[in-house]
């Protein structure tokens, strides 16, 4: 969710090219461009492509769409850092603080594709206006809430309009610029990531030690109207493609993932033994099951789940998962801990994060070096077990632990690991499959991106149950260990799922 990512495709590819939203780095788009395009924005000149004038108004354009994937990227961090806010103010407890969190990235998971889908179908400049609205809407409502239930309801609801809002402005995006003007912008776009995860941790705690945390709600309303009110004057609507729509596959998808997290959570109450959690998580087998039979019958699915088989694509899938997991995780632990157990305000908070959010960028652009030196298996490794040393010091977390000399550098350096395994992850899935296949790849992808990000928060809040839910520190640094764990064991597994090889990187500036 802190980057964005681009399907690097010569021209869109139906709803493929729209529901790609949030892994791009500029490095994502050198690695991948060089891989499976490499006259991508320069033509040959025996076969020179054809470009339709330019519109005076695309930069504009351009701007307006990155102002509302900014705000979808803020809407990550700015929320982990206001959690024990919002828990005081309407009393929550563990499991509802937890279903804050994932209850948007569970309807973006299972939702993207489809929107993808309605983009081509109703065409993209009114699907991203519907899901601005619905995203501006349930921002206010979550701004109003006075209880859980409101809440929850309008994050579930501002996860469906990003679902929409995302994958649609991306594809306005590729369609409205053409040859070397479109790697330039898909350069901005894809910059907008590391800016939003670092202006996040900040804004977030500026907000919320100050007017209160429903301002993190509120600063999307004025923003999201005036976009709302300035697209149709600068963003020139399109004929809409014929499209199915796999309703089926969505819901299927979205309850699944939603009984998959329910399961995680209860057991952090329950017990991992109990009937409660056995069920939800035999629930979420059934219908993981059921959505991939819908996909193979039908004749248009939101997933190709025979890309599942293809070992680009799983290694992709695998190392996302795991590296989203890893670091909004630790967004989360943090978070919490800081402010429940050490007294921290939200401004606090923040600036400690914020060496971690600068470092997921400054990672991801060494491993865009270093994927042409040694290849993507290695990077993926090594980043993987940096991320595991940066967690494994907090698992020794406690009520006295030093915060500047050991939580701010630890979360730093996994962040600095988890940065680089994003283009690894990426770069693997999309450069190492075929040209036509490269929005496929990317469908997959992004979904365990969002899915990783669901589950990695409801098994860590589980581990640290007892300590989020009494306000010490007991539990946080077991869920640390974890978290260390996982990333250890990732990186051995990317010395084998990763397929070997380098990628050749161009010359030049990483995006303008």
């Amino acid at each position: 969710m802190l980057f964005s990512t681009v399907p690097c495709v010569a021209e869109p590819r139906g709803a493929w090219a729209g529901a790609l939203p949030h892994l791009c780095t500029p490095t994502v788009v050198r690695i991948v461009t060089a891989m499976t395009h490499p006259a991508l924005g320069a033509p040959s000149a025996a076969h020179p492509e054809p470009s339709p004038p330019a519109d005076p108004r695309r930069w504009v354009a351009l701007a307006l769409l990155c102002l509302a994937q900014f705000m979808l990227i803020l809407d990550v961090t700015v929320v982990n850092v206001a959690l024990p806010d919002i828990s005081a103010g309407l009393h929550l407890d563990r499991t509802t603080l937890t279903w804050v969190v994932t209850s948007y990235t569970m309807c973006f998971a299972g939702l993207m594709l489809f929107g993808g889908r309605l983009a081509d179908a109703l065409g993209a400049r009114r699907t991203f206006s519907a899901g601005l609205l619905v995203f501006t809407a349930a921002s206010l409502a979550a701004g109003l809430a006075g209880n859980a239930g409101t809440l929850l309801g309008a994050r579930m609801a501002q996860g469906a309009g990003a679902a929409l809002l995302s994958p649609a402005a991306l594809s306005l995006v590729t369609t409205t610029f053409h040859g070397p003007e479109r790697n330039r912008a898909l350069g901005v776009w894809a910059g907008i990531g590391g800016a939003g995860s670092a202006a996040g941790v900040l804004l977030g705690g500026a907000l919320t030690s100050g007017p209160g945390w429903s301002w993190i709600f509120f600063v999307n309303v004025p923003v999201g109207v005036a976009v709302l009110v300035a697209v149709p004057g600068v963003v020139p609507a399109r004929a809409p493609r014929q499209a199915r729509l796999d309703v089926p596959g969505a819901v299927l998808a979205t309850t699944g993932t939603g009984a998959l997290v329910h399961g995680l959570v209860t057991a952090g109450d329950a017990g991992w033994g109990s009937a409660r959690t056995l069920l939800s998580l035999g629930l979420a087998a059934v219908l993981y099951a059921a959505f991939a039979a819908v996909e193979r019958a039908s004749g248009a699915p939101l997933m190709d789940v025979a890309m599942l088989a293809r070992r680009p694509v799983v290694a992709g899938a695998f190392l996302m998962l795991v590296a989203t997991g890893v670091l909004i995780s630790t967004f989360f632990l943090g978070s919490v801990y800081l402010q429940q157990v050490r007294g921290y305000s939200a401004i606090g908070t923040g600036l400690v994060f914020l060496p971690a959010a600068l470092a997921t960028g400054i990672g991801a652009h060494l491993a865009g070096r270093l994927v042409g030196v040694v290849g993507p298996r290695w990077v993926a490794a090594a980043g993987m077990a940096v991320a595991a040393c940066g967690a494994a010091p907090l698992a020794g977390l406690g009520a006295g632990t030093r915060v500047w000399p050991l939580v701010a550098p630890a979360t730093g350096v996994a962040a600095l690991g988890v940065g680089a395994v994003f283009v690894t992850a990426i770069g693997t899935a999309l450069a190492l499959v075929g040209p036509g296949e490269s929005g496929l790849a990317s469908g997959v992808v992004n979904t365990f991106h969002e899915v990783g990000g669901s589950v990695g928060v409801a098994v860590v809040s589980t581990v640290a149950a007892s300590g989020i839910e009494r306000g010490a520190s007991g539990g946080f640094g077991e869920a640390f260990f974890v978290l260390a764990v996982v990333a250890a064991a990732a990186a051995l597994a990317a010395t084998l799922l990763v397929p070997p090889g380098r990628v050749t990187l161009p010359e030049g500036p990483l995006a303008h």
